[in-house]
């Protein structure tokens, strides 16, 4: 396997975050609550009955964390903007004050030698969206370009590329049809408009923001999908499941189509959510990089039970982090390649936007991350070797956080925070990957 350091010129070096995830700050100078504000507050719905209304407060420590991330050395910065921290009902008067606070983020970054990489929406709607319907509604997609625009303009001539959406399959599933995130809802398969009107969004925001010389991106979590077994029966389910995880959300931008989702029961106008013109709106303007969040691949096999067309099973022979994901660092090869092999020429250069794992806060001194991090950086090498047109690498996270349901028991960060004091403590794993991008510059392949 090749040396984890062979990675082109040019290479970049990120860490990612997400809004609601860090800043805390929820009342604060105008913002509007989201739909995690409000999710939190339903008994049961977080572990422990967390909320991120602190996390880790970095609204207010955000020179302290860029700090953290000169000494990295990083290249640049993946965060989010808090859509009711620029406009509190999530259309009508712009909150000042909001915006203001990414400036002050922004312009400390560049100071710091750090590209800014922003995404505009990880999850956190304004609540009075959904109350209007969500993603449900197809009228979000219209408010969502009009606010990718203005906050476009205010920080545009200082952010050459912009992530439009993050992980649109995770917030439609969990958040719409199975009801684990915000906004808590159990739609099952009649979720799905959520997803299109998502993309949508995406497709509505990206041609005001290549108006303005900007390139644009969208993140999602892609897995590669394992058969269970060779029967036909077990690969007509993996087909289904990567039709649902991965296709339905790159197709669409790539291609200009959907794939095949009858196996799910889904009917071409996925409930009559996709209205002609719709995949033009997508597919036309231009992806100029495809982000890749990769944590593990999924292992499937044919019902047995009806419901669900797929079952998906553990993959038990690999070892597991905290969060009890299987750690498959070829995985990130394998869905490499497959992408590859999919599109072909329609395939845009890829960041990896989001890699990373928990860690169990007993374990030291952080090995297991490291291990993690070394061994998936090894896999991107071999697949950039093969082929893949792969741009920068962006670990999750730079910090501890509120890492969603599961409240702050899941530690994905380089970073440990003390939510208790807010004291950040550098782990083994920073000043493992701070050793790996000097090295790398040091031989030049800058």
């Amino acid at each position: 396997m090749p040396n984890r350091l062979d990675l082109p010129a040019g290479f970049r070096w990120g860490a990612a975050t997400a809004a609601y995830q860090i800043e805390g700050a929820v009342e604060e100078d105008g913002r509007g609550p989201s739909v995690w504000d409000v999710f939190t507050t339903r008994s049961g719905a977080v572990r422990d009955g967390h909320t991120g209304a602190v996390a880790c407060d970095h609204y207010h420590r955000y020179a302290e964390d860029i700090a953290l991330m000169k000494g990295l050395g990083l290249d640049g910065y993946r965060f989010s903007i808090a859509w009711s921290r620029i406009l509190p009902t999530g259309t009508g008067p712009v909150n000042p004050a909001g915006l203001a606070f990414y400036d002050r983020l922004v312009d400390s970054l560049l100071e710091a030698g750090i590209t800014p990489l922003p995404t505009l929406f990880h999850w956190d709607l304004p609540q009075a969206l959904e109350e209007a319907g969500g993603w449900l509604n197809r009228e979000t997609a219209y408010r969502f370009a009009e606010y990718a625009t203005l906050v476009a303009d205010r920080l545009g001539d200082r952010i050459p590329t912009w992530i439009t959406l993050n992980e649109p399959f995770v917030h439609t599933v969990f958040g719409y049809a199975l009801g684990t995130h915000a906004p808590g809802r159990t739609l099952m398969f009649e979720a799905l408009p959520a997803a299109h009107h998502q993309l949508l969004a995406h497709g509505l925001a990206a041609s005001p923001l290549h108006e303005r010389g900007l390139e644009v991106m969208l993140s999602n979590n892609l897995t590669p999908v394992w058969p269970a077994s060779s029967s036909p029966e077990d690969a007509a389910a993996a087909e289904a499941y990567d039709a649902l995880h991965n296709r339905l959300f790159t197709d669409p931008v790539l291609l200009g189509r959907y794939p095949d989702l009858s196996a799910l029961g889904v009917p071409d106008d996925i409930y009559g959510a996709v209205r002609d013109g719709d995949l033009d709106l997508i597919h036309t303007p231009r992806l100029d990089g495809l982000g890749l969040n990769y944590y593990n691949p999924t292992r499937v096999a044919a019902p047995t039970s009806p419901g669900l067309p797929f079952d998906l099973v553990d993959i038990t022979e690999a070892p597991h982090t905290a969060f009890g994901w299987p750690v498959v660092p070829d995985g990130l090869r394998q869905l490499l390649a497959g992408l590859r092999k999919t599109y072909g020429e329609a395939l845009p250069p890829i960041t990896i936007t989001e890699n990373g794992c928990s860690v169990d806060e007993s374990t030291t001194p952080d090995h297991p991350r490291i291990d993690f991090l070394a061994t998936h950086l090894d896999a991107l090498a071999q697949a950039i070797a093969e082929g893949a047109d792969v741009r920068g690498y962006y670990t999750w996270s730079l910090l501890d956080n509120f890492e969603w349901a599961e409240g702050y028991h899941q530690r994905f960060g380089l970073v440990h925070v003390d939510f208790a004091t807010q004291r950040r403590t550098p782990r083994a794993s920073y000043a493992w990957y701070r050793d790996l991008i000097a090295a790398h510059r040091a031989r030049g392949e800058r």
